[in-house]
């Protein structure tokens, strides 16, 4: 994926939903028009320094990619 299409992929944050509360999801809206390498590589890249996981993947019949990731929230606990 290029620059120029990561700047355009739509994405939202979410950190509390009613699946579960250790988990952290992000949803990711691919364009149609994005080769299937460009979105691979551009999942790989959140996958190795985000720590992310690929929750669910929907491709539509127009060619949109609706990505959702998902990562362990890591909760700090007061040791003093």
């Amino acid at each position: 994926m290029t620059i120029h299409q990561r700047a355009h992929a739509e994405h939202t944050d979410v950190m509390s939903t009613p699946r579960s509360s250790s988990w952290e999801y992000r949803e990711i809206l691919l364009p149609r028009g994005t080769k299937r390498d460009a979105a691979r590589a551009a999942l790989v890249e959140l996958a190795e320094h985000g720590s992310w996981e690929l929750a669910r993947l929907r491709l539509y019949p127009d060619g949109r990619r609706r990505v959702w990731l998902r990562r362990k929230v890591i909760r700090a606990v007061r040791t003093a």
